[in-house]
């Protein structure tokens, strides 16, 4: 077995679990419905497919040297995900009757979920350079880089296409409790203030640069 390998997929998972606005709007989303949650789910692992591609291709690389495009990118993102906490937090100052879709809304619902967990990824200006920082350690010394490298990216979009439509059934399966109005409106509420200020750190950084 390829010890390098296993550690590899140690440090992914870390990276994939652990909490940020991918993982906000799924849980948002799953909120709605289970449908709209796993189609959430499945954007976010789409978005890492994008930078999968940038990372083999070298695009990352180019991101990491030109601090203007680096910059851009980081302004798309923190204004996207700053748009998400403001959706959110105008969802959580609704009625509380509001909350979850109707039946006939749930595959509308998908549609932009799946739209809402791929843009909130794919902008996301630091997965790029994560990938080209994190990938070359993994790569044996003498060894070709681009079947590794992409052996590699496919470990971290399999283990997100595991990771957040668990999440996304897990927050379904307890919808009963999490859609009663109070908690779903605390929810719903904490996810927009985390969104926003993720957003914001985004903005700042980059204006801040």
């Amino acid at each position: 077995m390829d010890a390098q390998l296993v550690t590899f997929t140690g440090v992914a998972a870390g990276m994939v679990a652990m909490p940020g606005a991918d993982f906000a709007v799924v849980v948002r989303n799953a909120l709605t419905s289970r449908r709209a949650g796993v189609a959430c789910a499945i954007g976010v692992a789409g978005g890492l497919v994008v930078h999968t591609v940038l990372a083999v291709a070298g695009v990352a690389a180019v991101l990491a040297a030109v601090p203007t495009l680096f910059r851009a990118l980081q302004i798309m993102g923190g204004a996207y995900v700053l748009y998400l906490g403001y959706r959110a937090l105008r969802s959580a100052a609704r009625a509380p009757e509001s909350f979850g879709a109707p039946d006939g809304e749930v595959e509308a619902a998908a549609g932009g979920s799946l739209r809402q967990g791929f843009l909130t990824n794919a902008l996301n200006p630091k997965a790029p350079i994560t990938f080209l920082s994190v990938l070359p350690q993994f790569v044996p010394a003498g060894s070709p880089a681009m079947p590794r490298t992409l052996l590699l990216a496919s470990i971290i979009v399999a283990l997100a296409l595991v990771w957040f439509p668990v999440v996304a059934l897990l927050v379904d399966r307890l919808g009963r409790w999490l859609r009663r109005p109070r908690t779903a409106r605390a929810i719903e509420g904490g996810t927009g203030v985390a969104l926003s200020v993720l957003g914001l750190a985004l903005l700042t950084e980059a204006l801040m640069a």
